[in-house]
């Protein structure tokens, strides 16, 4: 065992510099940074290199073990001690001892170990105890009168601590160690190595000097020769023994040893005569710049600063120090009060020399050019060297001109200082007054990295400094500019600050939130989660939204009203509503306040409808407790179905006269003994959360439950515990426990408290034939019985899963009360009906989901902001549709926006304010979104193939007929959102009274998908739309399509009633009948659909419980003609071909990879900025793929270089990514989807990173590999289709598939039901590396998958789960390997 791992294994908190080998147990630890303060002992792992940049004053109770060292360094302090060892059990031994003394003594000791001890060690067992235990040896005693002094106190410590040491590793421990000898010259080594001589004292306590000790060995001495590494006058060691023998009459010479000394020159200059001796070089330590590790996801910031357009530098950045400097930030700031006082005197020297009497004209001219630009971001530089050469080699002021100009002074320098807990300590409260009241234009940028308030993975106590406090300190001074920003919020806003504070002339502070900055990704953070960019998001999110971290920028130059910008969103929305406030509350100030006479009579009506609906509640109270017995549920739930479970069997209770009455669990919490003991029956029902964890609002209860006794108040009370969870989503046999186990926990608890049993418990699995109802109706019908009610004769109430046609039929053709939302400014939601209603118009209510929880516990309500989907047949739109669309995410959402895999623009985070004046936007630019949502024909795909010019025009045309034809036809759209204009190019028609020949008043009982395929590219996934039509070409013309109906993506986790589908051929049709045969087909399902279960309303069901046959002829019967016989075709793929293609009219078109169709700017990529500086100049079209990407159209031949040159410019045209990569889709899932279980869009490139090296390990980086991941079942990303997909169960959890066709032509199949990302990878990384060996010629992932025998063939939808989730013996090898 090697001495660094014998000492690294001493138990004890430690940290370590960058040495070779650092131990594996140490806290990683950047020179020049203090040590973390902590209640016990640490140790630090350093190197003779690193030792000089340890900050002195944050040692205490530390012990400092020195590798490789050549010289004692004399350590500051009165608690200091030094130890030498000189053979490895010594240092063992040694570390012991000095970990002993810091413990006891609050001592600081350096133990210094030479390099190249090798040899046994004897490691002791127990340590923990040892040093937890007694000495057993009084110290020395301390009189009244005399203080004793810390070196006696520490010597007296050392000699009790080692014969304490000595009992318990039966080895003695000395100051030193007298090798005797008879000479009368005793040389006393403070080398950490050993010294060729006679009569040695090796000194293992070099400070304290042991000075009686040191006496005692001078019988016989004339001569002491104190031999110590050192290059200066004096030696501290040959001090200290000058002092330790000044009454002895002894002659004390020194021997000063230096770099690269020999032992020959060593033993010499022993035996000389001289008083001072100096041997070798003189040593000196340069701490590499290399050596500080920067984390890597402060890169976020600093890349922007790096990537700015004008010359700047980070002057303690460690990458561009020189060895000798330091990455202090009081060191970089007198860097740069050196640069900007050399610059000063550089503009000073250039205006006297303009005014002297002897300057030549070509200087002249020169400088004045330089002096009129010396400030600009262009031009300075190009301007000092014309000054450099016409001065030329001049003397005296000219000739400092140009040395102060070739220092890189001719520009004028962003000076930036980076303030760094990991690696750049901060300037503490004196040094940065320092910085800001220089009035230097010096930038400091400030990390913080501390979790807000409200996060779960915040300290018990915060910390009492705070960063963002500086910005109150630092906005009190005036002429400072100040920003608070957070790239995880708003990356404009980060880029606006870093271009204010480099362009402001003075100080400048930008504070910036980087939540775990000190963190690699990966490092684990809290007890559940580990640092990432999605943690250090949803962090981000909650310091902002609960104004923990507030974003503005206070710019001293700027115009009065304009100095502050408040970038916040959320305490822009909370200011607003609280000014709102204030202005009414004035307007009661005023002697007639203006307060319309509907608000009192609005009020009394409330009133009146408040007291009955009070009066009917008492009522039916009151016949319910007549006689028929008393019910409480107590419910707890998370996603809302234990809770409409919960609610249903109340309201059927109160049927069989059962005084029910329903409560949340955690209502109960702070009285469970007095609320269960007035109840004869109690039910409990509870899902399952997390890791077997109660749902968010039980988890009060279920603390308090577990501190009750037994309690003799409860025996009267009888209990029931129905419990909700899926037993497949533990499929290991380790993780079963988790199942159910609220309620498995729940119930024996009851029973141990003194409650008795009304029913055994109850488990409903979602994995069940029928879900939880499997379990649930036998419960039930043994709930009437067990109270006696199940004689009483009663009408069933319908379940409620027909609201959503009860709402279509009385919302007045979808106007609801979707105008009356709008206007009610109290909430920024609208209700529930007519967030259904509003889905046909093309928009979905939503929140963000990454803080509800955060708001939900200071009281508010979600964040509610809406997404608007466009609708937009075959994804075609023109520059001007595009600059359109960029606008109105700057102006109305959240600054992006989405290319959707159904080939359209889906804006994010518009709030409700925002949200009609974004859909007359949308309208202006002759778009729309009616029917790209709801239960409707929604937008139509086509595929793009912009390279068969004469094709694609058509099949465009062909899908936009088809979607103008079965548009809804109510005029409640243009009423609510255009305030009752219809917009057609430039003209307004007059709306006609509603009528809805194609849908009636019902509309579909599901949506309804389109696509149009032309082969052999199927990337619109033709058979996974409700209808696809198959374009058939013949000497370039389209002569019709082969139609297939039921395809659908749609699954619900758990229930094997629901399954995807392909799309069966029906046969083929002229290219006139495709409008008429869409229309058929969408009335057979609107007249035969399931209204009853929105589950099973699709199409696909339709088509299977009529029979194909069946389905078929009532098409026919529609249609009034009869399908001929299907043409053949043939598909070669489903992805996009990027790059560039010439079509045959000549044009050009570029495919652009965006991944996951996120257009935004980020630090990795800027595809909004890049994209909207061409759409200025394109002269095109745009086109959207059905794997959400670009292709940039219609370029004539005299634009191609322009185009070029621009994509080249924003980096559009890096196409050179994996196969996987490229053939990736993903849905946008959280934070703002309402039904996402998992992470998606923002988790697949993560993953993908590391199947990306996995097959590039294989030697098949550049093979596609269809992988498609979304956050729930519903399919968006059309995963059910793809070679590898990943469908979310819960956060980070997800159903694995494979086996689907790369062509579209099967679906895959279910593989792994619950899996976490490195059970994924342990699957996949041995599954992908037989696939590169084994696969025959162009044999693709999914064939393969199924050949090899690692699951069956999808045949058809109905299949989908026969032999899904292969056994064990399957799967285990693979996760093994």
């Amino acid at each position: 065992m090697s001495v660094l791992a014998a000492l690294s294994s001493i138990p004890s908190t430690s940290y370590s510099h960058p040495i070779e080998a650092p131990p594996a147990n140490a806290h990683k630890l950047n020179p020049y940074l203090p040590l973390p303060a902590s209640p016990s002992p640490t140790v630090l792992f350093t190197n003779a290199t690193f030792l000089h940049s340890i900050p002195t004053s944050s040692l205490n109770r530390t012990v400092v073990h020195v590798f490789g060292a050549e010289e004692i360094v004399s350590p500051k302090g009165a608690n200091a001690v030094s130890l030498i060892s000189r053979s490895a059990q010594g240092a063992y031994d040694h570390a012991l001892l000095a970990l002993r003394l810091a413990q006891d003594e609050d001592a600081v000791v350096y133990h210094f170990i030479p390099s190249g001890l090798e040899g046994e060690i004897q490691e002791a067992e127990d340590v923990s105890a040892w040093l937890a235990g007694s000495l057993g040896t009084p110290k020395i005693a301390q009189g009244e009168e005399a203080e004793v002094s810390s070196e006696v106190r520490l010597a007296a410590a050392f000699d009790a601590i080692s014969l304490s040491l000595l009992k318990f590793t039966r080895r003695p421990q000395r100051p030193f160690i007298h090798n005797k000898a008879e000479s009368s010259r005793l040389v006393v080594n403070f080398l950490p190595s050993a010294v060729e001589a006679e009569n040695v004292v090796e000194v293992v306590l070099a400070i304290p000097a042991p000075k009686e000790k040191l006496s005692s060995s001078l019988a016989g001495v004339k001569e002491v020769v104190v031999v110590e590494a050192g290059s200066g006058k004096y030696g501290p060691a040959w001090a200290s023994v000058v002092d330790a023998l000044e009454e002895s009459d002894v002659s004390i010479r020194s021997v000063l040893v230096g770099a690269s000394a020999s032992s020959s020159e060593i033993t010499s200059a022993i035996s000389g005569e001289a008083p001072i001796t100096r041997v070798g070089k003189p040593l000196s330590y340069s701490i590499p710049s290399k050596s500080v590790a920067i984390p890597s996801p402060e890169a976020t910031y600093t890349e922007l600063l790096a990537a700015s357009p004008s010359p700047l530098e980070i002057l303690n950045d460690p990458r561009h120090l020189a060895t000798n400097e330091s990455t202090s930030p009081l060191y970089a700031f007198g860097k740069a009060v050196a640069i900007r006082r050399d610059r000063a005197r550089l503009v000073e020297l250039a205006k006297k020399v303009l005014k002297g009497a002897n300057t030549k004209p070509a200087v002249h001219e020169a400088l004045s050019a330089w002096l009129l630009v010396r400030d600009e971001k262009k031009g300075a530089a190009e301007a000092g060297q014309k000054v450099e050469a016409a001065i030329g080699s001049a003397e005296g002021e000219e000739k400092e001109i140009v040395e102060l100009g070739k220092k890189g002074l001719w520009e004028k320098r962003a000076l930036w200082i980076v303030i760094s807990n990991s690696w750049a300590a901060d300037l503490a409260s004196s040094g940065l007054h320092h910085a800001l009241a220089s009035g230097l234009d010096i930038n400091l940028l400030v990390y913080e990295t501390a979790a807000s308030p409200f996060s779960p993975n915040a300290p018990a106590q915060p910390p009492k400094e705070r960063k963002k406090d500086l910005a109150l300190y630092a906005l009190n001074m005036g002429d400072v500019y100040v920003a608070s920003v957070a790239v995880y919020a708003d990356y404009a806003g980060v880029l606006n600050a870093m271009r204010e504070a480099e362009t402001y002339s003075g100080p400048g502070l930008v504070l910036a939130y980087l939540p775990w900055g000190e963190k690699e990704d990966g490092e684990t953070v809290s007890a559940t989660e580990k640092a990432g960019a999605l943690e250090r998001l949803r962090e981000t999110k909650r310091a902002v939204s609960g104004g923990w971290w507030p974003m503005f920028r206070w710019n001293p130059s700027a115009a009065d009203d304009k100095r502050f910008s408040l970038d916040s969103s959320y305490v822009k929305a909370a200011l607003s509503e609280f000014l709102d406030r204030q202005s009414h509350l004035s307007q009661l100030t005023l002697a007639t306040p203006a307060i319309d006479s509907s608000v009192t009579a609005s009020a009394g009506t409330d009133l009146v409808a408040a007291r009955k609906e009070k009066a009917r509640k008492a009522y039916d109270a009151l016949l319910n407790s007549l006689d028929g017995p008393g019910l409480l549920v107590l419910v707890a739930s998370d996603g809302g179905n234990a809770e409409k479970l919960a609610k249903r069997l109340v309201g059927r209770a109160k049927m069989r006269g059962v005084g029910a009455s329903l409560r949340v669990l955690d209502e109960v919490a702070e009285n469970v003994i007095e609320t269960l003991s007035q109840e004869a029956n109690v039910l409990f029902i509870t899902s399952t959360a997390g890791q077997g964890e109660s749902p968010l609002n039980g988890r009060e209860f279920t603390k308090a439950l577990g501190k009750i006794s037994s309690s003799e108040e409860l025996k009267e009370t009888k209990v029931a515990v129905f419990g909700m969870g899926d037993s497949h989503y533990w499929p290991r046999p380790e993780d079963a426990g988790y199942y159910n186990k609220p309620a498995r926990d729940l119930f024996p608890k009851l029973m141990s408290v003194g409650c008795q049993e009304l029913l055994p418990l109850a488990l409903g699995d979602d994995s069940d034939p029928d879900g939880v109802q499997t379990a649930y109706k036998p419960f039930e019908a043994a709930l009437w019985r067990a109270l006696g009610v199940d004689s009483v004769e009663v009408v069933e109430e319908k379940e409620e899963v027909v609201a959503n046609e009860h709402i279509k039929i009385a919302s007045d053709y979808l106007r609801g009360t979707i105008l009356e939302g709008l206007e009610d400014k109290s909430t920024g939601a609208i209700s529930a009906s007519d967030a259904q209603l509003t889905k046909f118009h093309g928009t979905y209510m939503q929140d963000d989901r990454d803080i509800r929880e955060s708001l939900k516990a200071q009281g508010l309500e979600p964040a509610y902001s809406f997404m608007i989907r466009v609708r937009m047949p075959a994804g075609v739109c023109n520059a001007q549709q595009w600059l359109d669309m960029d606008a109105i995410a700057d102006e109305h959402g959240n600054s992006t926006f989405k290319l959707t895999t159904r080939q359209t623009f889906q804006f994010h985070g518009i709030i409700k304010s925002h949200l009609k004046k974004a859909m007359q936007a949308i309208n202006k630019s002759l778009l729309d979104t009616i029917a790209a949502c709801g239960d409707v024909n929604r937008n139509i795909q086509c595929t793009v193939n912009p390279a068969l010019s004469k094709t694609h025009e058509t099949v465009y045309n062909f899908a936009k007929d088809v979607s103008e034809h079965l548009l809804p036809s109510t005029n409640a759209y243009h009423e609510i959102w255009l305030d009752k204009k219809k917009v057609v190019g430039d003209a307004v028609q007059h709306l006609s009274a509603d009528h809805e020949p194609l849908y009636g008043p019902y509309y579909l009982p599901r949506k309804f998908k389109i696509a149009v395929a032309v082969p052999p590219d199927n990337a619109v996934d033709v058979f996974t739309n409700d209808v696809g039509f198959i374009a058939i070409v013949e000497n370039g013309e389209v002569v019709g399509y082969n139609v297939s109906a039921g395809g659908g993506m749609g699954v619900t986790h758990g229930n094997k009633k629901t399954y995807p589908r392909l799309g069966t051929i029906l046969g083929f049709i002229t290219p006139e009948e495709g409008k008429k045969v869409s229309e058929s087909i969408m009335l057979v399902q609107r007249d035969n659909g399931n209204r009853q279960d929105r589950k099973n309303a699709r199409l696909k069901y339709t088509v299977d419980r009529l029979g194909f046959p069946k389905f078929k002829s009532l098409v026919e019967e529609r249609w009034g003609k009869k399908f001929a016989s299907a043409r053949d075709y043939h598909f070669d793929s489903n992805l996009d071909h990027y790059g560039w293609q010439q079509g045959h009219d000549g044009k050009w078109h570029f495919t652009m990879f965006i991944e996951n169709g996120r257009v935004e700017d980020n630090a990795k990529h800027q595809f909004k900025s890049g994209l909207k500086d061409i759409a200025k100049v394109h002269k095109g079209t745009f086109r959207l793929t059905a794997n959400q990407h670009l292709i940039l159209s219609d370029i004539a031949p005299e634009d191609l270089d322009e185009m070029k040159r621009l994509l080249n410019k924003w980096g559009l045209d890096h196409i050179d990514h994996s196969g996987v990569r490229l053939s990736s889709s993903a849905c946008v899932a959280f934070p703002t989807c309402g039904l996402a279980m998992a992470e998606s869009e923002r988790y697949l490139p993560v993953l993908i990173d590391k199947v990306e090296k996995i097959c590039e390990e294989a030697g098949i980086r550049n093979d596609a590999l269809v992988m498609r991941m979304t956050g729930c079942p519903n399919g968006c990303a059309r995963p059910w289709a793809a070679e590898i997909a990943f469908v979310g169960k819960a956060p980070g959890a997800y159903m694995v598939m494979l086996g689907g066709s790369h062509l579209g032509t099967r679906l895959n199949k279910p593989f792994l039901e619950s899996a976490t990302e490195p059970e994924i990878l342990a699957v996949l990384k041995p599954m992908i590396k037989r696939w590169a060996l084994e696969r025959h010629e162009g044999e693709r992932f999914g064939d393969w998958t199924i050949r090899a025998g690692y699951i069956k063939p999808t045949t058809e939808g109905m299949n989908f789960w026969d032999d899904s989730f292969p056994s064990q013996q399957v799967q285990a090898p693979a996760i093994a390997a």
